[in-house]
């Protein structure tokens, strides 16, 4: 069915109804029901088999770390594809896209990590939380949560059924802090609101000793290492990205015989000698077969390398074998783990959208995979693309993109970047439109290329 762009992107007609606390309700697309007499909050429906009749929206995801370093959940953010949005809109687009959670497919976006989702009084006093799963998700209130008696009581009862809830420090005044403080178990800092002087204040006071303290918008490894050092154990923010370049950096006995077995594939070497050099490293070989066979890969077991070359093909094997760079860096490079995530999802999602607007083309979705994978080896090798690229030989489009964000796929890899950063509608529909997608389109490849990236975290757990 063709999709017609306008300034909200994908536009269905919506059925509106009024949500109840009661339970069993008759939901039917021509009556209203009440929230305790308080307030109202209108959701879009759709008829079986329809789309869901969701507002047009970008969603963005970004990993929140842990002291270690690991990504154990992400934060899912919603923005109007409306370049003329409300500004009191944001708490009834998360309301639309939590009614169908379901069919959006939402559970695919985070895998078996957490969620963290902003949310606003309706949502809070509506009954659409008790339609997520309450153990995947932290809710964080925004500044329309104000510690009135039903918003403590609706809280206390969520609390005592299993939900997590958030609060954001710079929002919240102390007087509502300190009546909100027993209801909930993360208190979330932003970088971009207090200086580390203020967190070294903030994160001493007695009342925030038993919560999860979660800063954002940490962007260098410097601010990650101040915020660990005050006690964080949650971390928001693209500083593990980053490149800092290291001339005294070695690259893994592992990578660099990954490279030369890319170089070997670039230049038509014979499938034997590629499988050999594969076969000298036999954890190499051991991990390229575990990651080929997940469920990302498809239904055909593969049992031996040579099977490997005769079933993936030469190209799609290289795609592996750079995917492989980053697992195999996880002993020799800090934040390998959130990075493999990151650049995973890039990589499948720009191949989706080069499929997408070019169907047929192999060629062109594979280089935008590559684009994808590859435009974070400079953070992964600690040095700068320019050497990356005299190492790994790559077509001219493909170099214009990962030095230039020139041309077709640096086109595909500045609409990926922009999401990442939050972006709003102003950037991101003008993106779109070089590639013929609406938010709706753009949503379901995300939510593909998320479960994929996921699958292939998974895999490579040890």
């Amino acid at each position: 069915m063709p999709c017609l762009l306008n300034a909200h992107g994908c536009h269905w007609q919506p059925f509106l109804f009024f949500l109840s606390f009661r339970h069993n309700q008759d939901y039917s697309k021509n009556r209203f029901y009440y929230i305790r007499g308080i307030m109202t909050i209108q959701v879009s429906t759709s008829s079986a088999g329809d789309k869901p009749d969701v507002p047009g929206f970008f969603m963005a995801r970004q990993p929140i770390l842990d002291r270690s370093q690991d990504a154990f959940a992400f934060e899912l953010s919603f923005l109007p594809a409306d370049l003329h949005p409300d500004v009191d809109g944001s708490d009834q687009l998360t309301a639309d896209i939590l009614a169908h959670f379901v069919d959006l497919d939402m559970q695919r976006v985070v895998g078996e990590l957490r969620g963290l989702v902003h949310i606003g009084v309706r949502v809070l006093m509506s009954e659409l939380l008790e339609h997520i799963p309450r153990t995947r998700f932290v809710f964080c209130l925004d500044h329309s949560v104000v510690a009135t008696e039903p918003v403590l009581q609706r809280l206390a009862e969520l609390v005592a059924h299993g939900f997590t809830f958030a609060l954001e420090e710079a929002k919240t005044d102390a007087d509502m802090m300190r009546q909100l403080l027993p209801l909930v178990e993360v208190i979330k800092f932003d970088l971009r609101e207090r200086s580390l002087d203020q967190l070294v204040q903030l994160t001493s006071q007695a009342c925030f000793s038993d919560k999860r303290l979660l800063i954002a918008n940490v962007d260098t490894l410097a601010q990650f290492d101040a915020c660990l050092a005050l006690g964080f154990n949650s971390f928001q923010g693209y500083y593990f990205a980053r490149p800092v370049i290291d001339p005294d950096r070695l690259l893994a006995p592992s990578q660099l015989a990954i490279i030369d077995i890319i170089a070997m594939i670039s230049s038509d070497a014979d499938s034997a000698q590629i499988e050999d050099s594969i076969k000298r490293d036999i954890a190499l070989g051991l991990n390229l077969l575990r990651l080929v066979n997940t469920a990302a890969v498809g239904a055909h077991r593969i049992d031996s390398l040579r099977q490997a070359l005769m079933v993936l093909g030469r190209k799609q094997l290289g795609s592996w074998l750079q995917i492989m760079l980053y697992a195999e860096a996880r002993d020799n490079t800090p934040n390998v783990k959130p990075l493999l995530l990151l650049a995973t999802a890039r990589g499948k999602l720009l191949e989706l959208i080069a499929q997408r607007h070019r169907p047929g083309n192999r060629g062109i979705a594979d280089a935008a995979f590559t684009v994808g994978i590859m435009s974070l080896m400079d953070t992964l090798f600690c040095m700068p693309m320019t050497e990356i690229l005299r190492q790994i030989a790559v077509v001219e489009e493909v170099r214009d993109a990962l030095l230039e964000r020139g041309g077709y796929f640096g086109d595909l890899l500045a609409l990926s970047e922009a999401l990442e950063r939050r972006d709003d509608a102003s950037v991101l529909l003008p993106m779109l439109g070089k590639f013929h997608l609406c938010s709706a389109d753009l949503f379901v490849l995300q939510a593909s290329a998320y479960e994929w990236s996921n699958n292939i975290a998974r895999a490579m757990r040890t």
